[in-house]
Order: structure tokens, then C-alpha cells, then sequence
């Protein structure tokens, strides 16, 4: 498959996901988060989805283009591993990871911290969806939207 299939099928899975989910999120309190701002494509559709609820995003540095960059009070900047751990216990509806490189060394990394963030900064019942298999005792893997190839993307619910 070329990386440009590859990338549209990786929006595609973000979409459908958070489409399917939006439902269930609207109904469970709490802020959105947001690990991995970039550009801010999924920060723009996660307003659409949720524009009453605060959606804080974490990166590096912030390069969104201009209409897709947070607030300053819902934008953290910093190393995403480090400045999302002071969120742990946040209680949030929902938590949206895209930082997969690629790389299966960097991406094994990478998952030493994220599953514990994820499972941290979520309430009971809350969701997570990530690029990459998170493996936690308190999340519960969820089925796929009929769109989505397996193993594309992930949705677990907190225990």
C-alpha cells in the first residue's frame, strides 16, 4: 500500500471513529483531550463534534494552521508524556492519541507511557481512541465501526 493510502486510510479510521463514538462521549462528563495537536484537522473536528465541552490539546510545539489552534488556556505545550501526566485524573469523556510514527522502535517507546496516561486522565466509562494498541489493565477494548480495517485504530472504554 503506498504511505498516501496509507495516511488516508489512517484519517478515515480518526473519523469514523469519532463519528461512531460522538454519541456515547455526549453523554459521559468531562473535558476532551487531545495528545497530538499538529496540524489541528482532528482538534477542528473534535469542536464540530463537541462544541460545548472544553477540548484541551497537548504537543511539542504548536504549528496548527491558524483557525484549527486552541485557545492558549486548552493548549499545553511541552513533551507530551511529561505535560499530560499532570491531566491524570482529569476525568475525561474522551482521550484521542494519533502520535504513532511509524517506527516500531519508536512506537514501542512510546507505549511504555501513553496506555498509562490514557487510562489516568480518563473517568469510568470514558473512551480512548489511538493509533496504537494500548495495553491496560483498566481499559476495555471495543469493536470497530464496519469501516475501519482491524488494526488501523483502536476505541477502548475505562473500566
Amino acid at each position: 500500500m503506498s504511505r498516501l493510502d496509507s495516511f488516508i486510510r489512517r484519517l478515515s479510521a480518526q473519523r469514523d471513529i469519532l463519528n461512531a463514538v460522538a454519541n456515547d462521549v455526549r453523554r459521559i462528563e468531562g473535558p476532551v483531550l487531545e495528545l497530538g495537536l499538529g496540524n489541528g484537522r482532528t482538534f477542528d473536528h473534535l469542536r464540530e463534534l463537541f462544541p460545548d465541552r472544553r477540548i484541551v490539546a497537548f504537543d511539542r510545539a504548536a504549528n496548527a494552521y491558524g483557525p484549527s489552534m486552541p485557545s492558549a488556556d486548552n493548549l499545553i505545550l511541552g513533551e507530551i508524556k511529561d505535560t499530560a501526566r499532570n491531566f491524570i485524573g482529569a476525568e475525561a469523556s474522551l482521550v484521542h492519541a494519533d502520535i504513532g510514527t511509524g517506527y516500531e522502535d519508536k512506537d514501542a517507546v512510546t507505549l511504555t507511557w501513553l496506555p498509562q496516561i490514557m487510562a489516568g486522565t480518563l473517568r469510568a466509562g470514558g473512551l480512548a481512541v489511538c493509533g496504537l494498541p494500548l495495553d491496560h489493565a483498566d481499559l476495555q477494548l471495543l469493536p470497530l465501526p464496519d469501516s475501519v480495517k482491524e488494526g488501523r485504530y483502536f476505541i477502548y472504554r475505562r473500566r
